[in-house]
């Protein structure tokens, strides 16, 4: 399958080069051509399947053409070693947990997956000396980190904003070596996604470095994304709640949502999704109005999801043709500050023993907020409340568990290089 630039004035590409390039030369955003609808047939047997065995069906639909099937199915069953269980925590409302992966967050599925086709391609085709360029605002860090380690021929680097992320998110991917490097940039999120974006657009820096993305800009990081709200449907489905389905998505970057609108209009009978803001509400004001205005992030406690400026609004608009009144009528907004997500955290732990994070936490208040009568809905519990222990603890008053293995990467040391936003300063390190 070929795959054409959101800014349409890059020539097409195959999902080798929109993996390996990660960016459009026009700085678009790779879409595929075609989004194939799954047979019906699929939908009912899927009760009945494993979290493998759907997302290889799904799979399939996006890479079977470009990847032997064999290889594909390994590349599936090696990313997809853990569950994604769907957990009740009212009568209508259920937590989709994606943090049971290595790093306990929701980008284990994509990071991995691309980590293991990005090794497919480099070893098809001899490459060595692979950079990948990851911004991260958290979670995204740790899995691209702990998804690429020890791969052979490739070095990541990671840009995060100094002192806006979690102590435990900054451990699991400052203190791993070999082949990860960690800058720490002075700056927001938005700061370092310009630098990731920008290295792809100089010229010298390509001559000299192969460089590509493992943000969810990359095709390879956001469609494996699809898998688990075919598995989140398929739980729903075989205990008999799967008729008024309603998704709702704690939106950052909103390569999660949109891999969840890719999935929808490959068929999945989702009847609608919510996008969940915290303070930083460009997409529920772009709802509103219809008009998008990108702004400085702002820092919250649900601190991924700060982002002024999300890179896959443009995913988003392709798909729709970028007729405002289709968007909303397929997706609704929320916001929540800072105030109301950890009133959501505290109640919810207090009424029904349930543990949110706080991008969870949006997630969920948006469904208690929203829900239509007859309708059943499904957040995405994003990351492990445990990688925001002190403002977990600092909300419920009590002391918040922190699993294996996460502590694991709390006992190593920092490993960290301190740059400023310019991108100059990060030019001149990575050709040094």
């Amino acid at each position: 399958m070929n795959y054409y630039s959101t800014n349409k004035q890059a020539p097409l590409a195959t999902l080798k080069e929109a993996v390996v390039k990660g960016l459009a030369g026009d700085r678009g955003l790779y879409m595929p051509e075609e989004i194939k609808r799954l047979p019906d047939s699929f939908f009912r047997d899927m009760k009945d399947m494993s979290f493998q065995e759907i997302a290889f069906v799904v799979a399939e639909a996006f890479f079977g053409s470009d990847v032997e099937k064999e290889t594909l199915k390994q590349i599936v069953y090696d990313t997809l070693n853990f569950d994604a269980p769907v957990v009740q925590v009212t009568d209508r409302i259920y937590s989709l947990e994606l943090y049971h992966g290595p790093t306990l967050a929701f980008k284990d599925v994509g990071a991995r997956f691309m980590a293991r086709l990005l090794g497919y391609f480099i070893k098809k085709e001899k490459q060595n000396n692979v950079n990948v360029l990851v911004a991260t605002s958290g979670d995204t860090g740790s899995a691209v980190a702990n998804g690429f380690l020890g791969v052979e021929g490739i070095h990541v680097y990671v840009l995060y904003p100094r002192g806006k992320v979690s102590k435990i998110q900054e451990c699991q991917f400052t203190t791993l070596g070999q082949n990860i490097t960690a800058i720490e940039v002075d700056g927001t999120f938005d700061d370092c996604q310009a630098l990731v974006k920008s290295a792809f657009m100089d010229e010298e820096l390509n001559k000299k470095l192969y460089l590509t993305s493992a943000n969810s800009i990359n095709v390879a990081r956001f469609l494996p994304q699809a898998f688990y709200y075919f598995y989140a449907y398929a739980q729903l489905l075989k205990q008999g709640k799967a008729d008024q389905v309603v998704v709702c998505v704690p939106s950052g970057n909103f390569g999660n949502i949109t891999a969840g609108l890719f999935a929808k209009r490959m068929g999945l009978p989702v009847k609608r999704f919510i996008a969940a803001n915290n303070s930083n509400d460009i997409f529920f004001e772009y709802l509103q109005t219809g008009h998008y205005n990108p702004r400085a992030s702002v820092a919250t406690i649900a601190n991924a999801m700060d982002v002024g400026d999300p890179s896959n609004f443009a995913r988003i608009l392709d798909l729709y043709g970028k007729s405002h009144d289709a968007i909303a009528a397929d997706i609704s907004g929320a916001r929540y500050d800072n105030e109301q997500i950890a009133e959501t955290v505290e109640s919810v732990y207090a009424k029904e023993g349930y543990l949110l994070d706080p991008h969870g936490a949006c997630g969920y208040q948006a469904l208690e907020d929203g829900l239509k009568p007859g309708e059943v809905g499904v957040f995405l519990e994003t990351a492990h409340p445990a990688k925001f222990k002190e403002t977990v603890e600092d909300i419920i008053g009590e002391e918040v568990e922190i699993p294996v293995r996460l502590q694991k990467f709390m006992k190593g040391k920092k490993q960290s290089v301190p740059l400023s936003k310019q991108f100059a300063d990060f030019k001149k390190y990575l050709l040094q």
